[in-house]
């Protein structure tokens, strides 16, 4: 079964994509949510962030995103421990879930699959893009957030260019082509 990755910058627009894929019939495996779900659900993960972060990086079993936030989205080695933390547990959820699928090929939806490397365990790599108005509106309106937050997370992430360098496909989501069409067609040429 092949593996197809979908990624692109915040706001862009890969869950939008994701659900055309998951129309046609095709699994998705949203990386972002289930690392959200595994915050929770990992004991050993919480014990880890707790130890590094602080105690206040939870509430309950709840991680604060907007602490965690703080600290990582500043400070790019912060960031790399929270990946080295995250990324094994979502790599192995990732594989027992396609184990499970029955699909001629599956998609890994990830923010990060560039920066991860995720990439080198896919066939095949779809970027989204939009223009840079576009998407510091969605996130602000997303999360209810500044312009400067979103673009300090924007500036955290590899830029379009160096990610598009690493794609077989590129969905423009600019408004003014058919992001459905787009889809079909990448479809198609998978199946091929």
């Amino acid at each position: 079964m092949k593996v197809v990755g979908l990624t692109g910058g915040i706001g862009a627009g890969k869950s939008s994509v994701a659900r055309i894929f998951k129309s046609l019939g095709i699994p998705v495996y949203d990386s972002d949510s289930r690392a959200k779900e595994l915050y929770s659900e990992s004991r050993e993960l919480r014990d880890k962030m707790r130890s590094h972060f602080g105690l206040e990086v939870y509430s309950g079993i709840e991680i604060n995103r907007s602490f965690l936030a703080n600290i990582v989205f500043k400070n790019p080695e912060e960031l790399r421990v929270l990946n080295s933390f995250v990324h094994p547990l979502v790599q192995k959820d990732f594989e027992c879930w396609t184990f499970l699928q029955k699909s001629r090929y599956v998609i890994r939806e990830a923010a990060i699959l560039i920066e991860s490397d995720g990439y080198k365990l896919c066939d095949e790599v779809i970027n989204v893009i939009a223009p840079m108005e576009v998407r510091l509106h969605r996130v602000m309106i997303r999360d209810e957030v500044s312009k400067e937050a979103v673009l300090s997370r924007i500036q955290s992430q590899i830029s379009e260019e160096v990610r598009s360098s690493f794609s077989s496909f590129i969905i423009e989501n600019d408004g003014k082509h058919s992001v459905i069409e787009q889809v079909i067609q990448i479809h198609n040429a998978i199946l091929s």
